[in-house]
């Protein structure tokens, strides 16, 4: 079989030893090694990017997704071969899978560019993996298709259905307070997560599946198709065909992120009540697209974007009851008139054809609710501006207590994650329930590179006395499936002298999630005089002296660049 669907197949990007015939005829020797026949290599190559690893238990079942995008690929017409980056399993990487998210987008890019392949299918799904595969995919800007690993299913304790990992949370923080002995909280540890697949609930990694397919970016309705589901090796298998039918044309990442499907992404992550933390990895895709992505632009769509999907941790449902329910195919019907339809997709049909073209499926509106009869009238997420972050926070008022919206409060200050762990279970800390428990040192730059840690654990003392949430404000990130009052991503970060740095216990501090506002009532006099001692006190020994660490610390730009190096 000859390549006739215009893809150079193994002769893409020839290694140079100055003589192109010769690296052909080397390349073909070395792949007949493996068993290759002549006809198979004169087809185009599709490359999978394949993350399994040991170190990440939501992608145990690539393997057998991995079969299923190779039949794809060949049935049309394709040679499949895959190759492995890096992967990132969010609970075992330290300090924090956003350190490497960047690591993984350049071994993505450089693996696509510096292999023989005409298009290349991303196998992802915990949570950084998605927006580090989107990321590389940009910027090597080939047809790609992305795959997800779909969530895993519930399990169950005594009846009630448990969730990784908002219910981890829920569960431990009642275990903190008393509320769940020793015995029972082992019980729970090992029902939680009872098979492969990302979180069961609008965690990170399901809200950047929906946004991947928001974009276009993936086979429609594919985002929440639980990880042991047949439908997922179908999508598989299809997506490996596809892959093969996009070669030769220009339909890449990079020409389908715009600035319209952007909105569009921002659009339904507010609707489906997503993660903090897709609107850092978004702001990087859009900035690998050659666009911006800004908080005031997040502000305005959150004014006119209803909360549609009643899910934890926003809501009670679980990932798997939103693929029955309809899954992305019914938010998009619901969120229509909110978006830009003629935004084009990995399919070749606008986003517009799609909605249209699914009109007739089935809407479990308990779960995803009407757009007239939403789970709130406003979009999950929202920037703070102040004196306090004069580039942004965010907080997630979706899983946030409404009482706590409009606060001024008293700051008790941790210097570090190291700070937090010696006291906040302290019986000694002055600490009250109107208080604002404020964390420095957990963003970018910091020795501790933005971990999920700003929904830190009420101080012991005032979860024993039944007090089930605190205002938590910090420079870190928290994982999608946590939940409660807390502002994140402060910009500027403590680490490099953000007005976050400067704060002191006993400070007041003000919080209006209506007004945007974020302010620290410290006089300027008094504000530059900390400053100076801070300049004094910042340790150069901080600094990684080597390495990727070295380059991350060197490079990474702040929460609302997206994290992402400065030269990419």
């Amino acid at each position: 079989m000859k390549n006739d669907l215009n893809g150079a197949g193994i002769a893409n990007g020839l290694t140079n030893y100055g003589d192109a015939e010769f690296s052909k005829y080397l390349r073909r020797s070395f792949a007949q090694s493996m068993g290759y026949s002549s006809e198979m290599l004169d087809r185009p190559i599709v490359g999978i990017a394949n993350t399994v690893s040991g170190f990440n238990s939501c992608h145990r079942h690539f393997p057998d997704m991995l079969e299923a995008v190779k039949r794809g690929v060949l049935a049309a017409g394709g040679l499949p071969v895959d190759f492995p980056t890096i992967s990132l399993g969010e609970v075992y990487l330290s300090p924090t899978s956003l350190l490497f998210r960047n690591l993984m987008a350049m071994d993505t890019e450089e693996m696509i560019l510096g292999n023989p392949m005409d298009a290349v299918v991303l196998l992802g799904g915990c949570d950084k993996t998605v927006p580090a595969q989107i990321m590389g995919a940009v910027s090597a800007d080939i047809p790609a298709v992305q795959v997800v690993a779909g969530p895993m299913s519930t399990g169950n304790f005594r009846g009630e259905r448990l969730g990784a990992c908002s219910d981890c949370r829920r569960f431990w923080g009642n275990y903190r307070s008393g509320e769940v002995s020793g015995d029972d909280i082992k019980q729970i540890e090992s029902r939680l997560a009872t098979t492969s697949g990302t979180c069961a609930v609008m965690g990170t990694a399901s809200t950047m599946a929906c946004i991947a397919e928001t974009l276009g970016l993936m086979l429609p309705n594919t985002a929440a198709i639980p990880a042991v589901h047949a439908e997922r090796l179908r999508a598989s298998e299809d997506s490996g065909k596809l892959a093969v039918n996009l070669i030769g044309t220009q339909t890449t990442f990079q020409k389908l992120i715009t600035p319209e499907s952007i909105e569009n992404a921002l659009t339904a992550l507010l609707a489906i009540g997503g993660s903090t933390n897709a609107v850092i990895h978004l702001a990087a895709i859009a900035k690998r697209a050659g666009h911006n992505l800004s908080l005031g632009q997040l502000n305005k769509i959150s004014e006119t974007t209803p909360v549609l999907v009643d899910l934890k941790p926003s809501g009670q449902h679980y990932m798997e009851d939103f693929y029955e329910a309809g899954g992305m195919s019914a938010v998009l019907q619901e969120l229509a008139p909110y978006l830009h339809l003629n935004c084009p997709t990995i399919t070749g049909e606008t986003l517009g054809d799609r909605i249209a073209r699914e009109r007739q499926i089935y809407i479990n509106h308990k779960v995803v609710r009407k757009s007239e009869d939403p789970v709130s009238n406003v979009g999950g997420l929202v920037a703070l501006f102040g004196t306090l972050a004069p580039a942004g926070a965010i907080i997630k008022r979706s899983a946030a207590n409404p009482d706590l919206f409009e606060i001024c409060g008293r700051a008790v200050v941790f210097s570090s994650l190291e700070d937090l762990a010696a006291r906040i279970d302290d019986p000694d800390l002055d600490v009250l329930p109107s208080d604002i428990l404020v964390l420095q040192n957990a963003g970018p730059k910091s020795a501790s590179g933005m971990p999920e840690a700003g929904c830190f654990p009420i101080p012991a003392k005032l979860a024993k006395a039944g007090v089930k949430d605190i205002v938590r404000l910090s420079d870190a990130r928290m994982s999608g499936t946590a939940f409660g009052t807390v502002v994140l991503h402060v910009s500027p970060e403590a680490a490099i002298g953000g007005p976050l740095a400067l704060v002191e216990n006993g400070d007041q501090i003000s919080i209006s999630v209506q007004n945007r506002t974020l302010d620290l009532f410290v006089e300027e006099d008094e504000l530059a005089k900390r400053l100076e001692n801070w300049k004094a006190k910042s340790k150069e020994g901080l600094v990684p002296k080597r390495g990727y660490r070295k380059l991350y610390h060197d490079h990474v730009q702040q929460a609302e660049n997206g994290c992402d190096f400065d030269f990419c």
